[in-house]
């Protein structure tokens, strides 16, 4: 059965660099923004390598040799384009030793701008056979853009573990992954609102995170 583990349950740092991602008056600061997604990353990293196999190795200091229990594998750490980068960046950097993949996934709005399908423009990734992934993804509003970027991914193996990373999830999202995912994945996330709007805008939620991220784009 799938599991959802949503840090901001527990009373956490993490609490901080949410409302600040959220609060209109510190999210103009571009640079900021990015930073605390990295942030975010860190401790997303953090707990899923918890969740990893780990072997003993003996490491030689210059008084002796301690035994030290090591992480026996490193995750595949995919990112979707573009607000996923910075999540990416704080994730790779405690598995500083992963692969990384990039996927780019994006709206086609119909003539009804409520209504729209998901496109995949750009994949590069490594072959995924046996692999732990971790999609790093900063917003999962319905669900669907996960949805197909994982049918996608499916093209280059099948990982043998896949932890999907939001910072922020609406609630109707999370049922539709879980629905529409295979019941291993483990899904992780900052926060989660109750609100979704016919746009597919969550609520309160904190803008689009791409353009906080690095400027809106055309």
């Amino acid at each position: 059965m799938s599991k959802v583990r949503i840090l901001s349950q527990e009373n956490s740092i993490v609490n901080q660099f949410v409302a600040e991602l959220r609060a209109i008056n510190v999210q103009k600061d571009r640079a900021r923004f990015r930073k605390n997604l990295e942030r975010i990353g860190n401790v997303f990293a953090y707990e899923i390598s918890k969740t990893l196999s780990f072997i003993e190795q003996d490491i030689k200091t210059p008084l002796g040799v301690a035994n030290v229990p090591l992480p026996s594998e490193n995750p595949v750490v995919i990112s979707i384009l573009r607000a996923g980068l910075p999540l990416q960046d704080g994730i790779a950097n405690f598995f500083n030793k992963s692969d990384l993949g990039f996927i780019s996934a994006y709206r086609s709005h119909n003539k009804n701008e409520d209504d729209f399908d998901i496109e995949v423009e750009y994949c590069s990734v490594p072959n995924l056979d046996g692999k732990v992934v971790i999609i790093a993804d900063t917003m999962l509003a319905t669900g669907k853009s996960m949805q197909t970027v994982y049918k996608q991914l499916k093209q280059s193996g099948k990982p043998k573990q896949i932890h999907i990373v939001s910072v922020l999830a609406s609630v109707e999202g999370i049922e539709f992954v879980k629905e529409h995912l295979p019941i291993n994945v483990q899904y992780w996330f900052a926060a989660v609102d109750d609100e979704l709007t016919a746009q597919a805008f969550i609520v309160p939620g904190l803008g689009d995170a791409g353009d906080l991220a690095f400027g809106e784009k055309e």
